[in-house]
């Protein structure tokens, strides 16, 4: 499985976690490898099973992060794909230093426009901008270069590209 596609297993693991809580969470896993939609090597099988598991443990700071960016909401009232999505993806901003954050925000948004209604990419990427950072040094920075973007000490250049952020290393 490529990247992507482990992502929104992730995803839809995290999403199913919701139901059961912290306790069911290993019979939500075997449940979910055990289901025979898809065909997943073990190797791929521990991955979303760790990160997941990753995730999961680190909640109670994941949900403060987001609660200090979410305008007039909290995560108990956010439905419960907005809040999966958005959980992985603080996961990946402030937690996985194997993926940069314009990819975790860029994913994240792609998973809301798939799973959520109208709207919900604009809301991902508005709510992770903010637990990047992103829109802070963006008011610091105004200016930027010639491409709208936003250089950075480690190499990359950040864009704004319609909905989402768009980061390269330069």
């Amino acid at each position: 499985m490529n990247r992507k596609s482990l992502r929104e297993q992730i995803f839809k693991l995290l999403f199913r976690t919701e139901f059961s809580g912290r306790e069911g969470m290993e019979d939500q896993i075997r449940y979910f490898f055990d289901s025979g939609d898809m065909t997943v090597s073990d190797k791929d099988k521990a991955f979303i099973t760790a990160k997941c598991s990753a995730i999961v443990e680190r909640l109670p700071e994941i949900d403060k992060a987001l609660g200090e960016k979410l305008e007039g909401w909290s995560t108990n009232r956010l439905p419960k794909v907005e809040l999966a999505i958005l959980r992985l993806g603080t996961y990946e901003i402030l937690y996985d230093d194997s993926v940069p954050t314009g990819v975790a925000i860029n994913e994240a948004v792609e998973l809301g426009k798939k799973f959520g209604d109208e709207g919900t990419g604009a809301f991902i990427n508005g709510v992770l901008a903010g637990v990047s950072g992103k829109e802070n040094r963006k008011k610091q920075n105004a200016g930027g270069n010639k491409a709208g973007g936003k250089y950075s000490s480690q190499g990359t250049v950040s864009e704004r590209k319609g909905e989402t952020y768009i980061t390269r290393r330069i």
